[in-house]
C-alpha cells in the first residue's frame, strides 16, 4: 500500500454455500450489531422491534442471515420463537415495514435442515400481508419441496397438512405460490399432484391454480394436458377461465398445428357459456388458415362473427380466396356477406 493512501482493513464475511466476499471493518461492526440487538430482542420477546433493526441496518442484513443464530435452538423452541415473531408482526403498520423480516426468516428456514412446514407458513404470512417474496424464494421453496416429498415419501395432502400441526392451515394463497415455484423450475408433474393434493388438504383449487398450471403447460406445447385441465376447471369445477389463459391455450394448440381440438375447445366453452375473446378466435382461425383447414377456419369465423367479432384484413380477405379457390363458393359468399354486415 502507498504511503499516505487511508488504511483500510477488509475482512471476509461468509455467504450461504461457502462463498465468501470482502466487508469493511465498519461493515463488520454493523453486522455483529446487527446480530446481537436482533438476538436481544427475541431474548426480551420485543419481536415487534425486528422490523426496524433490519430497516435501519439494510447493509448487513442478509450475509450471514441474521436469524442464522436460531440454529442454535432445539427444533421445537426455534419453531415456537419464529411463530411469536410471526404473531408480532399482524399488528404492525403499514404491513410492508415487516417485508424485510419475512424474507430473512423465509431464506432461513428453506436453506435449514427441516425447512418444512415451517417455512410454508412464514410464506402465508408474508403473502397474507400483502408482501412479496423475493425472487430466489421460487428455487429454494420448489427445492425444499421436492427433498421433502423425496425423502418423506409421503403424499401432497399429508406434507400440506404438517402445517396443522404448527397452528396454521393450508391455503390457496400458500399452494398457488408453490405450484408457481414448481412450475418457475419445470416440474410440472409435481405441480399437477399438488393442484390435485390441494382438495384433500382442504384448499380447493381456484381459478390462480389452475391458470398457473395450465399456462406452463401451454409453454412446453403440452396441449392434450392442457386442455384435459382446461375442461376440467370448466366442467367439473365450473370456473370461468381467464382469457389471457384461453389465448395461451389457442397459441399453443396452433403451434402444433391441432386446430380441430382448437375449435372443439372453443364450442366447448361456448356450450357452457363462457366468453371467448377475439384473440384465441383470430388465432384459431389463423391456425386453420396456415393448415389447409379453410372450410373449417370458415365455420369459425361464422360463429366468430356472431360474437360481433371482424376478424384482421388480412385474414378475412385470404380466407374468401382461399374458400373460392377449392370451389367452396356458397361458403365463401356467406362469409363475406357476414364480413360486409359487420363493417356497415
Amino acid at each position: 500500500m502507498a504511503i499516505g493512501t487511508t488504511k483500510v482493513w477488509k475482512s471476509l464475511i461468509p455467504f450461504s454455500h461457502g462463498v465468501f466476499r470482502f466487508c469493511s471493518t465498519h461493515s463488520v461492526s454493523s453486522l455483529v450489531m446487527l446480530h446481537e440487538t436482533i438476538k436481544d430482542a427475541v431474548k426480551a420477546k420485543t419481536y415487534h422491534k425486528i422490523p426496524d433493526l433490519l430497516t435501519s441496518f439494510e447493509q448487513a442484513r442478509q450475509n450471514p442471515n441474521p436469524f442464522s443464530f436460531l440454529s442454535t435452538f432445539p427444533q421445537v423452541g426455534r419453531t415456537q420463537i419464529i411463530d411469536e415473531i410471526l404473531q408480532s408482526f399482524l399488528p404492525l403498520r403499514p404491513r410492508s415495514r415487516s417485508q424485510i423480516a419475512y424474507s430473512c426468516l423465509l431464506s432461513y428456514t428453506l436453506q435449514s435442515p427441516d425447512p418444512l412446514p415451517l417455512s410454508l407458513a412464514i410464506l402465508q404470512q408474508t403473502l397474507r400481508s400483502g408482501c412479496v417474496p423475493v425472487p430466489q424464494t421460487l428455487l429454494l421453496l420448489s427445492s425444499a419441496w421436492l427433498e421433502h416429498r423425496r425423502n418423506q415419501s409421503r403424499f401432497v395432502h399429508d406434507v400440506l397438512l404438517e402445517m396443522k400441526l404448527i397452528g396454521y392451515h393450508p391455503d390457496c394463497g400458500t399452494c398457488n405460490y408453490l405450484l408457481s415455484s414448481l412450475c418457475a423450475v419445470d416440474e410440472l408433474p409435481e405441480a399437477v399432484k399438488v393442484l390435485k393434493g390441494m382438495a384433500d388438504a382442504g384448499c380447493i383449487p381456484d381459478l390462480e391454480s389452475y391458470d398457473t398450471v395450465i399456462k406452463a403447460m401451454c409453454k412446453f406445447r403440452r396441449t392434450a394436458e392442457a386442455v384435459g385441465m382446461l375442461k376440467q376447471m370448466v366442467e367439473k369445477v365450473g370456473l370461468t377461465p381467464r382469457q389471457g389463459t384461453l389465448v395461451k391455450v389457442a397459441a399453443a394448440l396452433r403451434a402444433n398445428r391441432e386446430m380441430w381440438k382448437a375449435v372443439e375447445v372453443i364450442e366447448l366453452l361456448e356450450k357452457e357459456g363462457h366468453v371467448v375473446g377475439f384473440e384465441s378466435y383470430e388465432l384459431v382461425i389463423e391456425g386453420c388458415l396456415e393448415c389447409n383447414e379453410y372450410i373449417l377456419a370458415g365455420k369459425v369465423v361464422m360463429g366468430m362473427t356472431e360474437k360481433g367479432f371482424l376478424p384482421y384484413i388480412g385474414v378475412r380477405q385470404k380466407l374468401v380466396e382461399r374458400l373460392a379457390g377449392i370451389g367452396e363458393w356458397k361458403l365463401a359468399c356467406a362469409v363475406r356477406q357476414r364480413f360486409v354486415e359487420l363493417r356497415s
